[in-house]
């Protein structure tokens, strides 16, 4: 992710309550690419991206149809 994709991600971080330090692969070039790690240091931090999206993605299952109509379309029978 670049730069201001990364600012999304921490905010939704930050707003979901999960855990992550967003921050450039490169230290020195905070214009490359960006990851989430569990600490901010560079040199102890483990990578967790995957997990993070993992756990962003689970706060929000799948939508189930609510009652009454949905949209769609109705196809009558041939000869009507």
């Amino acid at each position: 992710m670049d730069a201001e994709q990364a600012r999304q991600v921490d905010a939704v971080l930050r707003q979901l309550g999960i855990p992550g330090v967003v921050a450039p692969v490169d230290p020195e070039n905070p214009a490359g690419q960006w990851r989430v790690y569990d600490t901010a240091d560079p040199t102890t931090r483990r990578e967790m991206t995957a997990d993070a999206l993992a756990s962003v993605a689970a706060e929000f299952p799948g939508e189930k149809p609510g009652p009454g109509p949905t949209r769609g379309f109705v196809i009558p029978p041939e000869g009507e």
